[in-house]
């Protein structure tokens, strides 16, 4: 019996035509079997397109929120209400049907229906490579999300009937499934053209630079996990056997050595750049970078044209593709930044708040953001103005507020640009300044140190962009810091609100320690606020104040959740599987659950 493919048509992240009905959702083609449909190599390419939607981005799919990828109700932000917010919290419930779960593997299906029909390709296999190529990747992208979420998972690698016997098969180890993420991406990274080879009506298309980064991503991460939560979450039902079998302790350094090579060859062959228009927009290219669409889009008339430093990313079009999310509104309150987040900023001598003669202090609302790290400006400043807010504007009555604006990913000139132009930036899956990053971690967790030079072709590159001196190793023992942290404080930093801080927290085996922290908003004692009660109505704070470090000794801070309700263990590390999934199949549940 034939099967019959739903094939979309969309020319997401690739402009063929200046149609916008190709550009988006075309009609499902049901009627047209697999046999009739891939005959030709431009049916590859417009299923292998479709795949691009499988990446969760700003415009929702299949029951997919950005809302859920975003950090909020990290250690980084204020608790409010919401699933999302509650996960940091520990509060995870068991759901009959997950969407994340049904969508990953309705989307690793469709990567092997076209893998599976370029096997008997009629036609020369070199004028589909790059769409096989595609494919792998995707289906790489896919089961590297569920190992992040749930661990091992069942591997299906071939396309299956309504009666096959692996829809029923247990649990494959993560490291099994790692494993076939990394042969999926070697096999992809061959056939993926450079990204300085695809023209400018196809930027936005999977090349080979991005695939090698993405691969450096996987690697980075499994060794890390490896290294620090090692087996503990293993749990039983993997198929070989005990829960940690298949882990294997000398794949750290191998995967992390692999992970220095293909970065570094990102970095130097890529072609990308860091958005650096710091001198045209006032020192807050790190705001702009989220929210650049046309001209209109920032004050200096820049566009997308401009930005190399977007590696792999969802690409959306104001006309063609909007993004369909009312981001904006969404990120102002939802990603209001903790006590913890404004004092990680370093000052513009590169010293923290407690070393640091030019740090202000807390007494005027504007007092912490002078001197300090330019990132703080760009991602806290207030929304309408877009400067540092003014002393005695911010008025803390509301248990949700923590003194703070948050203005990444919002829109510039929200009251009059967006009413014409729907919020349309483009959103970044990963960056040069991340790659950067991620080449400095594997690094030091491989050597334990970086050499001089290593610092200045990584790390040193996203701090001058942020406007701070760069390091070196006499420089950090002159300033009692070490490079691991270092690294950490600007991923944490730089990557704000771009779906790292659970996973690197869980990575590092910190989660259950440093979620389970009170969170705090803005300073109290000894400032403005203190007996204010026209800026300040303690009562609205169900969870009173709290006494914190902060960069002018312990003082007290408003307490926007207390410790007793943050719970984050080891258990919560993986998400539990769909009970329905667990019910019908060999499948077990993961440990806690």
């Amino acid at each position: 019996m034939k099967k019959i493919i739903n094939i979309i048509l969309p020319c997401f992240m690739v402009f063929f035509t200046s149609c916008e009905d190709d550009f988006i959702d075309l009609t499902p083609l049901a009627s047209i079997t697999e046999d009739v449909y891939f005959s030709e190599p431009i049916h590859y390419e417009q299923n292998a397109n479709s795949f691009y939607r499988q990446m969760i981005a700003f415009r929702p799919t299949g029951g997919s929120n950005i809302a859920d990828f975003m950090d909020y109700g990290t250690d980084l932000t204020s608790y409010t209400e919401g699933t999302q917010q509650d996960y940091g919290r520990g509060v995870v419930s068991l759901q009959q049907v997950d969407s994340y779960w049904n969508n990953a593997y309705s989307y690793i299906r469709a990567n092997n229906v076209l893998l599976k029909r370029a096997e008997g390709y009629a036609g020369d296999v070199n004028d589909i490579k790059e769409y096989i190529a595609i494919a792998k990747f995707f289906r790489a992208w896919n089961y590297y999300f569920l190992v992040q979420r749930y661990g091992g998972v069942p591997l299906i690698t071939k396309v299956l009937d309504t009666d096959s016997e692996e829809l029923k098969s247990p649990r494959n180890s993560r490291y099994e499934v790692v494993a076939q993420v990394l042969k999926d991406l070697e096999e992809a990274i061959v056939d993926l053209p450079l990204e300085q080879n695809i023209g400018t009506d196809n930027k936005g298309k999977l090349s080979k630079w991005a695939a090698m980064a993405f691969k450096g991503r996987v690697l980075l991460y499994e060794a890390t996990w490896m290294k620090y939560v090692q087996t503990s979450t293993d749990g039983d039902g993997v198929s070989m056997g005990a829960g940690s079998a298949g882990y294997n302790a000398s794949n750290v350094d191998t995967y992390l050595q692999e992970a220095v090579s293909v970065l570094k060859t990102v970095m130097d062959q890529g072609g990308y750049e860091l958005w650096n228009y710091n001198s045209l927009l006032d020192n807050k290219s790190s705001f702009y970078l989220f929210n650049l669409e046309d001209g209109g889009s920032n004050p200096a008339g820049l566009d997308k044209s401009t930005n190399k430093e977007f590696i792999l990313y969802n690409k959306y079009d104001f006309d063609l593709y909007k993004g369909n999310t009312g981001l904006t509104h969404g990120a102002r309150g939802r990603l209001q930044p903790s006590r913890k987040m404004m004092d990680m900023f370093l000052c513009l001598d590169g010293k923290t708040i407690n070393d640091s003669p030019l740090f202000k202090g807390y007494v005027k609302t504007s007092d912490e953001y002078q001197n300090r790290d330019y990132r703080m400006r760009a991602y806290f400043a207030d929304y309408d103005t877009y400067e540092v807010p003014v002393d005695g504007s911010i008025v803390l009555n509301q248990q949700l507020s923590t003194g703070y604006y948050n203005q990444k990913f919002c829109t510039y000139n929200y009251g009059e640009y967006r009413q014409t132009k729907e919020e349309s930036a483009d959103y970044p899956q990963i960056r040069l300044a991340a790659v950067y990053l991620m080449y400095a971690e594997a690094l030091v967790e491989l050597n334990g140190s970086l050499t001089d030079t290593q610092m200045s072709e990584s790390i040193n590159k996203v701090k001058a962009r942020a406007g701070l001196p760069a390091i070196s190793n006499s420089s950090l023992i002159a300033n009692g810091m070490n490079i691991k942290d270092e690294i950490r404080r600007e991923r944490t930093i730089e990557l704000y609100a771009e779906n790292s801080r659970y996973v690197d927290l869980k990575r590092w085996g910190l989660a259950e320690e440093v979620l389970g922290e009170p969170i705090a908003g803005a300073v109290i004692e000894g400032t403005d606020y203190e007996n204010n009660a026209a800026l300040y109505n303690p009562s609205s704070y169900q969870f009173g104040e709290i006494s914190v470090a902060t960069g002018s000794g312990t003082l007290k801070a408003v307490q926007l959740d207390a410790v007793s309700n943050r719970n984050f263990s080891r258990t919560n590390y993986l998400h539990p599987l769909p009970t329905l999934q667990v019910g019908q199949t060999e499948v077990l549940q993961n440990p806690g659950y």
